[in-house]
């Protein structure tokens, strides 16, 4: 998932390539806001890539990831997440 105003951009600093727009179609889809997040069950989710600052604040209250895992890239947070099951 990522901000609504990111979807075509490609952000780049030293060896981080985010590239949002060559892969628009991934992170386009059902337009959520993010009140509404947190009714979407995620016990399913395996992987997210998750790019903006509202998408990762998000993703931290519904507890997908810690805040502690958050990277920048150009200012913009970004993280991924992996479910690993045992």
């Amino acid at each position: 998932m990522c901000d609504e105003s990111l979807i075509d951009k490609v952000l780049e600093e030293g060896n981080i390539l985010i590239n949002i727009k060559g892969y628009a179609d991934f992170y386009k889809g059902s337009l959520i806001p993010a009140r509404e997040f947190g009714e979407i069950s995620t016990k399913n989710m395996i992987t997210a890539n998750i790019v903006g600052q509202e998408a990762v604040s998000t993703a931290i209250r519904n507890k997908v990831i810690d805040q502690t895992h958050v990277k920048r890239v150009n200012g913009v947070p970004y993280a991924q997440a992996y479910k690993v099951n045992y």
